[in-house]
């Protein structure tokens, strides 16, 4: 079965687990539990980790945070149940697409 993981939104996560779809809904970024959402689904489809045959993620662009997250736990499922991701070979990682460099504050200088 197909896990496919959308995290771009930093308030909203979206599974899809085969032909069903679970949509969570947060009302801060901060709230975002994607680990807690992926559990919910594989409970509400009656569904486990070990029926994972592939694994799809969005890689973005999108939130900054969000689609580390994202991209974190499904690198993660893909080398732990060794399976494929994003139709790479386990092992290979992927890596987010973001739109806009990321807005960090440069060190200061003495």
């Amino acid at each position: 079965m197909l896990l496919y993981l959308d995290t771009s939104n930093n308030l909203q996560t979206i599974i899809k687990l085969g032909d069903q779809e679970f949509i969570t809904n947060y009302s801060s970024p901060r709230d975002q539990d994607v680990l807690g959402a992926l559990g919910q689904a594989l409970q509400q489809s009656g569904e486990s980790l070990a029926d994972l045959t592939e694994i799809n993620v969005n890689t973005g662009p999108g939130s900054f945070t969000g689609l580390r997250v994202g991209l974190s736990i499904a690198n993660t499922l893909s080398f732990a149940l060794n399976l494929p991701l994003n139709h790479q070979p386990p092992g290979i990682i992927v890596e987010p697409n973001y739109a806009t460099p990321p807005s960090i504050t440069p060190p200061k200088t003495h």
